[in-house]
């Protein structure tokens, strides 16, 4: 990687990361409040950035996702910030250790692995068509979203079912219905906005900068 390639990826990489910033802490722009959970479009910078920076800066990306989302569930929570916050989730009843460390994998987890999806998604489709990027854009904008979605719904589900049912005051035996109902409903109208938006925004970017696997090419 030569200098001036270091310093484009630096500036996107900075870019990209305030873009993230901007969108969790304006009201109703990166997180929107849905009643059951917040619909998000915080994890459209961290698809764009994982296509032209690659997988470990698209993880990066994601990881600062997951800063946003510890800092608004904590310092703004809600009855279920906890699956989100291992500063309110160590109150609960039993291990409070082990429940911090719970929320911090669904804090984390998910969002570094949308840069990483998006990225591998993205790719295999670029080469699976032979360098058709509108298809690629779509497939990488839907694998990343979808990634957010489905895990930190399952491991909501998983790791905090009873506690977040509670919350919520409804039966566990009912939580996989809303859980199911929170992905179509939300996840779903996410995904798309996310192919729209990549596949508009990837064009563009592109004018200025290769993709990453134009580089790597190189």
């Amino acid at each position: 990687m030569n200098t001036t390639e270091k310093t484009q990826s630096f500036v996107l990489t900075a870019m990209f990361t305030a873009i993230i910033f901007l969108l969790a802490f304006v009201p109703y722009l990166g997180y929107i409040p849905l009643g059951v959970i917040n619909a998000t479009t915080i994890h459209i910078p961290v698809i764009v950035g994982a296509i032209f920076l690659g997988p470990k800066k698209g993880a990066f990306l994601g990881a600062m996702f997951g800063v946003t989302s510890l800092m608004n569930n904590t310092l703004k929570p809600s009855v279920v910030s906890f699956v989100f916050s291992p500063f309110l989730s160590a109150g609960l009843e039993g291990n409070g250790f082990l429940a911090a460390i719970k929320s911090l994998a669904i804090c984390f987890l998910p969002r570094i692995l949308i840069g990483v999806t998006a990225y591998y998604a993205f790719t295999l489709v670029y080469k699976l068509t032979k360098n058709k990027k509108a298809i690629s854009y779509i497939i990488g904008g839907l694998a990343g979203s979808l990634t957010n979605t489905i895990l930190v719904m399952g491991g909501i589900y998983v790791l905090f079912g009873e506690a977040y049912a509670a919350a919520k005051e409804i039966e566990f035996e009912a939580l996989y219905g809303v859980i199911m109902g929170v992905i179509g409903a939300n996840g779903v109208p996410e995904a798309i906005v996310a192919c729209l938006i990549t596949a508009a925004i990837c064009p563009i970017l592109r004018k200025l900068r290769p993709l990453h696997i134009e580089l790597k090419s190189e």
